[in-house]
């Protein structure tokens, strides 16, 4: 789902040759029907993935699915050295990347190109954020990463996030007390803007218990949508939907 920051944030599911505005559909029945074909990133059906919705060829080959996406202290386009594709590294890697903190569901680090802040928070539901350092490439990121994972959580805990769970943080704080455990050459990457955003969700009600749906186990689902947030479509039965990790999946959505 592709995201627009706006109060609350609106989303909108890519279903081929159009999309649909899914903040419409909030409070209305839902099913979810799957083929059981999967196109892969190398736009061929397959009837099931490696990883990441990549064929096992494509993950292994992709640049797309390289090292330095997944841990981007591993990038090494800023040294000219290539890993799967150098030109389309250079033009990932060699711009400007933000370590920033979130409240997703507690206190984490990530890691996003600058101009992908407000997206990278919205998808992983964050309910506030605030830029931590501004660095001129991937690999400056994923230094101060990790050294920050030492000290805070990278992962978030979706199960809390999606039944709205948001304990309170002082991210202000918590920038100003983190900053001393960044390396000295990088120190000077620590960004001065302290401005917290918060980010609302088309949420009418969340769920007290979750079940994740899986289509590759159960093709066919019908529930009542009840809000979304982060990548998760949150359906009254308590069933969430987490729409990233099916991407790919050849389905039909009917209303």
């Amino acid at each position: 789902m592709f995201t627009v920051y706006s109060d609350p944030i609106k989303y909108t599911l890519d279903i081929g040759d159009d999309l649909l505005v899914m903040n419409n559909l909030i409070g209305r029945e839902i099913k979810i029907s799957y083929s059981g074909k999967i196109k892969c990133h190398c736009e061929e059906l397959k009837n099931k993935v490696y990883r990441a919705n990549f064929c096992y060829d494509c993950f292994f080959s992709k640049p797309e699915a390289g090292e330095s996406i997944f841990n981007p202290e591993k990038s090494t386009a800023h040294l000219g050295i290539e890993d799967r594709d150098l030109e389309w590294e250079k033009k990932q890697q060699l711009q400007p990347h933000l370590v920033y903190l979130a409240n997703s569901a507690g206190l984490k680090v990530g890691v996003t190109r600058q101009q992908q802040m407000l997206t990278r928070w919205a998808d992983q539901g964050a309910s506030f954020g605030i830029p931590f350092l501004e660095v001129p490439n991937r690999y400056l990121a994923g230094v101060a990463e990790v050294e920050m994972k030492n000290h805070i959580a990278d992962k978030t805990p979706w199960q809390r996030m999606v039944k709205g769970e948001v304990p309170e943080v002082d991210l202000v704080h918590e920038k100003q007390r983190l900053q001393e455990f960044i390396p000295d050459d990088l120190k000077q990457y620590i960004s001065q803007d302290n401005e917290v955003r918060s980010l609302k969700y088309p949420v009418e009600g969340y769920p007290e218990k979750v079940k994740s749906l899986n289509l590759s186990k159960a093709p066919d689902f019908k529930g009542t949508l009840m809000g979304i947030k982060g990548q998760y479509l949150l359906f009254k039965e308590g069933i969430v939907f987490n729409v990233r990790s099916h991407e790919g999946y050849i389905t039909t959505l009917s209303v």
